[in-house]
């Protein structure tokens, strides 16, 4: 799901939080990464102005997550500086507003038809990259996703994540054993 890999570029490592966004080449390799979801080219280069912006709507996403969570507490990554319910709904929904998206079939000689979707209009790279991730959010938030995202309470994880199944707690395996041996060692401590 893009929205959640969009919001998972803040991470947490072992020397603090790490964010993938933090300057244009990362924002330039991220989008490269992301270039099919996004509709840019694969040779994209990110501007200041366009990371900017890309965090700011990152912001406003994470705080719509920290809403849909609760009444479960946010990623302590950032919910101490994530901007405003009303603000953040507006950012997202105007970014998606931005660039009318239409769904486009692509029928390669070799294999099955494929439904892509592309900008309505011609537009430039910072609304069209905005608009994805902004649709791909709304799409998460509005559907039945929603339910199952939860915030990682493993120690230092500041992701979220979409359960897959009943007895899911943690984001991933490695979080799920750094929360049991921190568990294991809060009990042996204590003795």
């Amino acid at each position: 799901m893009l929205a959640l890999e969009f919001v998972s570029t803040v991470r947490a490592t072992r020397s603090g939080l790490t964010d993938t966004l933090s300057d244009v080449a990362g924002m330039t390799a991220w989008a490269r990464e992301h270039a099919a979801e996004l509709g840019i080219d694969p040779g994209f280069t990110a501007t200041e102005d366009l990371r900017r912006e890309v965090v700011e709507l990152r912001q406003a996403v994470r705080a719509l997550f920290a809403r849909a969570v609760a009444p479960d507490p946010a990623s302590g990554a950032d919910a101490h500086r994530l901007p405003g319910f009303a603000e953040s709904l507006d950012l997202v929904n105007a970014a998606a507003l931005a660039v009318p998206l239409a769904p486009r079939l692509e029928w390669p000689d070799e294999g099955a038809p494929v439904a892509r979707t592309v900008p309505a209009a011609e537009a430039a790279w910072s609304p069209r990259i905005r608009a994805a991730l902004a649709s791909s959010a709304i799409a998460l938030l509005a559907g039945p996703e929603r339910e199952r995202l939860r915030t990682c309470p493993a120690p230092r994880c500041v992701l979220y994540f979409v359960k897959e199944h009943a007895r899911q707690e943690w984001c991933s395996v490695g979080c799920g054993n750094r929360a049991r041996a921190a568990r294991h060692y809060r009990q042996h401590k204590t003795r």
